[in-house]
């Protein structure tokens, strides 16, 4: 590598969700960093969407939280998931519902999704979350993303990744030189190149996803945000077509739409910009519907791990990590949710607080979480057709016996009405995907950075529905609202974004001394928040004294990224510095 290099501690391969998250975290955490990006901008596509509460906790952390809100999909246009023959047309089976589901906080479960997070869950496409989230990381690194940028060649040793890096519009050439590399690329490069393994099921369906303007305001339910049609000329609910409303405009007056549609591997059948307009007019029973088409975009359903996520300095995360079906929204959330546990710990090794350890630490957290997220996707994918069983549908039913289907289940008959209640209880099943409550907020770390203790470990719940609050060591650290020095603030805001820890406990005074003797000795940033009455913070709602599972004289310490890292019921017998210590050199790897 030239002695002419750019050198530089982080190097980030990939500017889309997961790149540019990371890339705003390195900033809030003082690590120069250089973003490069083959393509020349942001997605043209919409793709994800869906921001469950974890990430929006993540953004608001990190300041962005706001300005999404700002823009995405309000609460009341985003409460419920249906399941329509069609939304026009006047035949008997026309403009039918079959079913509706609560969804992403809405409905009947929105006191619970408040009750658990500071953060509701938001929507907004990434063809329009990505500029949002560059604007973002260019004003807090100016000049450090580059866009129609390739790595084209890379090579790494005991110190740092020597990377070449190629300007496309020019076809210049230059070195950078980095103590890390993340891959964020989508495993297009780095990884097959590391000769890493994407491990799992592909080529599962060709997906085909139609990105269009149309107004449909008189047809579209105000409250539904993902709508699945099923009518007698299609074949189930993935065949059939999934539609979302993409915006900027939210609820029916929604400008531009996706629908996707679900075939075979080896269907022939081909749609492109001509030949969506007459099939969606189809499926939808609009036929003089106007329609504008941005983009029809063709994709493969997989669900695939890889094998590692860290080879030598080198990281992958996103999608060169983990590729997962569309179902419960798990891709782009996975990824943000990676950047976070990635980017306090690089922070920390870089600045001299921990050693090389901590760093091996981000696998070991996240491939259990890429494992459980990938298979997740697929299991709530695979449920689809247990939706179209409850309503008496199979594969290659003869057309006829489909038609009768449908009659009898909107029928107004003893049998019709048997047959709804059967299809709801099956339908009710799909809360593995738009209620996965504590999948999204109550997934933990089982082993890294962190010290665990002899508690129980937490069971979870099996449909990934009803949340459990606990402080147990790999834990989210949960949500309660406080009052400290006149401010409203949620136990989630007491690690800021700059990488500090904190140490919750009901006595400040007889920690105090312990945290400032460890910071010192470490190099960390540790404040206290003492909460209870006659301390910083008052526990007005009584929340926190129910969640804490701690005594007075107990603690908690949380990391950066706000998982609980250790906890104690009371003093230790060796006295709270010693012990602090000893955790701080555990958690930090530091001989």
């Amino acid at each position: 590598m030239s002695a002419s290099a750019y050198e530089v501690p982080v190097l980030i391969v990939g500017g889309g969700g997961c790149g540019l998250t990371l890339s705003l975290l390195l900033s809030d955490l003082g690590v120069e960093h250089l973003l490069v990006e083959r393509h020349p901008g942001t997605s043209i596509l919409p793709k994800a969407h869906y921001l469950n509460q974890r990430t929006m906790e993540v953004f608001r952390q990190h300041g962005v939280a706001e300005s999404i809100y700002a823009v995405g999909t309000p609460q009341k246009h985003m409460s419920k998931v249906r399941w329509c023959t069609s939304l026009g047309g006047d035949g008997p089976l026309d403009g039918k519902t079959f079913y509706a589901i609560d969804a992403f906080g809405g409905g009947k479960t929105a006191p619970i999704y408040a009750q658990d997070s500071p953060c509701p869950s938001s929507n907004y496409p990434q063809i329009r979350l990505e500029p949002l989230l560059r604007e973002h990381a260019e004003t807090r690194a100016p000049g450090r993303l580059r866009y129609g940028n390739e790595l084209t060649a890379f090579t790494q040793d005991g110190d740092g990744v020597s990377a070449t890096i190629t300007e496309l519009a020019s076809g210049k050439r230059y070195a950078v030189r980095a103590q890390y590399m993340v891959a964020a690329d989508g495993g297009k490069t780095v990884g097959p190149a590391l000769g890493i393994e994407m491990q799992g099921v592909g080529n599962i369906a060709r997906i085909v996803s139609s990105h269009v303007t149309a107004d449909l305001a008189r047809w579209w339910d105000d409250e539904a945000l993902i709508t699945w049609f099923i009518n007698p000329d299609q074949s189930g609910t993935f065949g059939s077509g999934a539609m979302v409303p993409m915006g900027p405009t939210w609820g029916p007056r929604s400008e531009e739409w996706v629908i996707h549609f679900n075939f075979d591997p080896n269907d022939p059948e081909h749609i492109d910009e001509v030949t969506v307009v007459p099939r969606l007019r189809a499926l939808l029973k609009l036929p003089d519907v106007a329609m504008t088409v941005h983009k029809v975009s063709h994709w493969t359903l997989e669900a695939v791990l890889a094998e590692r996520y860290q080879e030598g300095r080198i990281f992958l995360a996103g999608d060169a990590a983990h590729r997962h079906p569309p179902t419960t929204g798990l891709g782009l959330n996975t990824a943000v949710q990676d950047a976070h546990n990635l980017a306090w710990k690089l922070a920390a090794v870089l600045r001299g607080q921990a050693g090389e350890g901590l760093l091996t630490s981000y696998a070991s957290e996240r491939h259990a979480i890429g494992r459980r997220n990938v298979d997740w996707a697929m299991f709530t994918a695979l449920n689809h057709a247990v939706l179209d069983a409850g309503m008496g549908f199979h594969p290659g039913q003869p057309q006829e016996l489909r038609r009768m289907n449908f009659e009898a289940f909107f029928a107004d008959t003893p049998m019709g009405a048997t047959r709804r209640a059967r299809a709801a209880e099956v339908f009710e099943t799909q809360r593995t995907e738009f209620q996965a409550h504590d999948l999204e907020i109550g997934f933990a770390y089982t082993e890294g950075a962190l010290v665990l203790d002899d508690s129980a470990p937490h069971v979870p719940d099996p449909m990934g529905h009803r949340y459990q609050p606990t402080t147990r060591p790999g834990h989210r650290l949960p949500h309660a609202w406080l009052r400290c020095g006149g401010e409203r603030l949620s136990t989630l805001d007491l690690a800021g974004r700059a990488g500090g820890w904190v140490l919750l406990t009901g006595d400040g005074d007889a920690w105090r001394d312990a945290a400032e003797r460890a910071a010192v000795k470490y190099g960390v940033a540790l404040s206290v928040a003492a909460i209870g009455a006659g301390q910083a913070c008052a526990d007005d709602e009584g929340r926190w004294s129910r969640l804490r599972e701690t005594g007075e004289a107990g603690a908690l310490l949380v990391r950066p990224d706000n998982h609980v890292a250790w906890r104690c019921q009371g003093m230790p017998g060796d006295g709270a510095a010693p012990t602090l210590d000893g955790v701080f050199r555990a958690l930090l790897a530091r001989a």
